[in-house]
């Protein structure tokens, strides 16, 4: 039987990538053992997990939560998660389009820059 954590890892590792998911589980400790769990069953397990909607249309609004609550830390992850999911980089624009006429124009410019930038280490020419 598969566990919710087992569908999270899944999940998880289809969107960031096994390489991406493997270095977490590496610097994994006690400490933030609880909190690993709570995100790779609730986060994956449940909401990424969902097939009401796309990937790509799960990825897009990701992108625009992150910016338009400034959790910009999140978004380089989650733009190199666009090759996996199908947003393309003109989604994105879409996104931070709408975060800035309703969140500001300075949350979406910041993440337009971290979005270029992680494009650019992509080699995705934007």
């Amino acid at each position: 039987m598969t566990t919710q954590h087992d569908k999270g890892m899944k999940i998880r590792r289809a969107v960031l990538g096994d390489a991406h998911v493997d270095r977490a589980e590496a610097q994994k400790s006690d400490f933030d053992e609880p909190f690993q769990d709570l995100i790779t069953q609730g986060a994956w397990g449940q909401v990424w997990a969902s097939d009401a909607i796309t990937q790509r249309e799960r990825s897009m609004l990701t992108l625009a939560l992150l910016a338009a609550l400034g959790n910009f830390d999140e978004i380089p992850m989650h733009i190199r998660a666009t090759a996996n999911t199908g947003a393309s980089p003109q989604d994105v624009i879409e996104a931070f389009q709408h975060v800035a006429i309703y969140a500001g124009v300075p949350r979406a410019n910041r993440a337009l820059k971290l979005a270029k930038d992680t494009y650019k280490d992509m080699g995705i020419d934007v």
